[in-house]
């Protein structure tokens, strides 16, 4: 990986540096600039393709075999969710939520923002509590249960304006 200037990322919150650590990740130049883009949009979310442009933008040469893998790495310590993006054939990579509980989230299939429904939280956390009982009864350890809804959000419903209300 070569480098060229680059502006450093965002500082790395605490929960997501405990993350890194009880996972063994090191703090690399390249791990600070991948979470760089998801912190500077925490709803967004991309694809290999275009965290590689980004980075590419941003002066960073980075190995697209490095960068699948420490997107991976990164999905499966908790710190990004990843999910398929069913109609282009690939995975979309997110900021995992840091706090306790279940809360499903929105994915608009348009603009792949993503919303978590917080107000859904409490019944949700009691559905994902049953589901890992019944895993547990059946001898298997459930480690997360993810709700995703996906539709398309209000600043992208055809006749809404800029602030996603819709037009007269």
């Amino acid at each position: 990986m070569s480098t060229r200037p680059t502006k450093e990322p965002a500082a790395v919150p605490p929960e997501i540096q405990t993350r890194l650590e009880a996972a063994g990740l090191r703090r690399t130049l390249a791990t600070r600039a991948v979470l760089g883009l998801f912190l500077a949009n925490p709803q967004g979310t991309l694809s290999h393709a275009q965290a590689l442009a980004s980075l590419t933008a941003r002066g960073l040469d980075i190995n697209r075999v490095t960068l699948y893998r420490l997107l991976d790495r990164l999905a499966a310590c908790g710190v990004l969710q990843r999910h398929a993006d069913d109609g282009a054939r690939t995975w979309r990579y997110g900021l995992a939520d840091t706090g306790e509980g279940t809360a499903p989230r929105f994915e608009c299939d348009a603009c792949h923002r993503q919303f978590r429904l917080t107000e859904a939280s409490a019944p949700t956390q009691a559905v994902a509590s049953d589901l890992f009982r019944t895993l547990a009864g059946l001898g298997h350890q459930g480690l997360r249960v993810d709700v995703s809804i996906h539709g398309t959000c209000a600043s992208c419903v055809p006749g809404a304006d800029a602030g996603g209300e819709p037009l007269p």
